[in-house]
């Protein structure tokens, strides 16, 4: 889609404002239509609430973020479909549903196969209709439950299994590595962090899967999705901060984050330098491995052979600590 920053003028921009203001990010005093500096500071806000680069601009990633958050648990019926359905109201019916004991897999918005067989097991739990469509009368008896029973989700009992059970070394393990491609610049420099990374997996004995060739540039969605199909164990990605802060991010939304991400994130940081940041990004959200983005410049062959380094002493250390408890 278009982007669209200070200056620019419209009815996408009337929308934009509508959309903030309905969310409780005012744009006054800038006139209808106009993208001026209480817009930008509105869009920057909405940003750092959703855990979005802030950066004033309204791309893809924040234009979609933006209509998600529009959305109400209630608001509309939620069933499975191609395009996946997503949006906020998406993301509330997997915390309720994980919160009873469904398994709706990760809170991440998107109403794909594993929200639809824990909303089929709930209706047929509740002796419901099994039509697979949250409706007023599943989101009734949702309400009834979650006020009965509450407890922790079942990805945040495999993220922790995950952690409890960490490997002591690389060797044996599927990692795969994506070097960012949103520009030539990024695709080319990623691309030599990320050859060095995966020779320096090889060394250690484990299986580097890459998530492109040198000559293309797949979406992010594209290359989460190939993570997925790769059943890796582990997701590590190289990208240039562009107009966010360095740092290294993993999955964290205002409903949910991942642990096991996050817990990767502060075992790189003191020796990469970068502190752990929460991104609600494709390749943070869409993949079932955990996942962390190393954002940093310059992104060279000496970056990605410490990352991977780095990643193979934390695991050491979190085995030689579980072994003197």
């Amino acid at each position: 889609m278009a982007l669209y920053r200070r200056g620019d003028q419209g009815e996408p921009v009337r929308d934009i404002q509508d959309r903030l203001s309905a969310l409780g990010f005012g744009t006054d005093p800038d006139a209808s239509g106009e993208f001026g500096p209480a817009t930008e500071a509105a869009v920057r806000q909405f940003q750092e609430a959703q855990r979005l680069a802030s950066d004033g601009l309204i791309g893809r990633e924040t234009w979609r973020t933006l209509v998600d958050a529009g959305f109400v648990l209630g608001d509309r019926q939620l069933y499975y479909r191609m395009p996946m359905l997503h949006g906020d109201d998406v993301a509330e019916l997997q915390r309720n549903l994980n919160a009873i004991g469904f398994d709706a897999g990760d809170v991440d918005g998107i109403f794909g196969p594993d929200t639809l067989r824990a909303l089929l097991d709930f209706q047929h739990n509740r002796q419901m209709a099994e039509d697979g469509i949250s409706g007023p009368a599943v989101i009734g008896e949702l309400s009834l439950m979650s006020r009965e029973t509450s407890k922790m989700g079942r990805h945040e009992i495999r993220e922790r299994a995950w952690l409890a059970s960490l490997p002591s070394t690389l060797a044996g393990h599927r990692i795969f590595i994506d070097p960012f491609c949103r520009s030539v610049d990024e695709a080319q420099t990623a691309w030599i962090a990320g050859v060095a990374a995966a020779s320096r997996l090889r060394d250690l004995g484990a299986h580097p899967i890459t998530s492109r060739s040198s000559d293309t540039r797949p979406a992010e969605r594209l290359r989460a999705l190939h993570a997925n199909e790769s059943a890796v164990d582990i997701v590590v990605a190289l990208a240039s901060p562009a107009t966010d802060t360095p740092g290294i991010y993993s999955f964290s939304s205002p409903l949910s984050h991942s642990a096991a991400g996050l817990a990767i994130a502060r075992g790189l940081s003191s020796a990469l330098g970068l502190e752990p940041q929460g991104r609600v990004m494709p390749i943070l959200r869409e993949t079932r491995a955990p996942a962390v983005v190393i954002a940093t410049t310059p992104l060279d062959a000496e970056l990605g052979r410490l990352a991977i380094d780095s990643l193979e002493r934390w695991l050491g250390s979190q085995a030689a600590e579980r072994a003197r408890r």
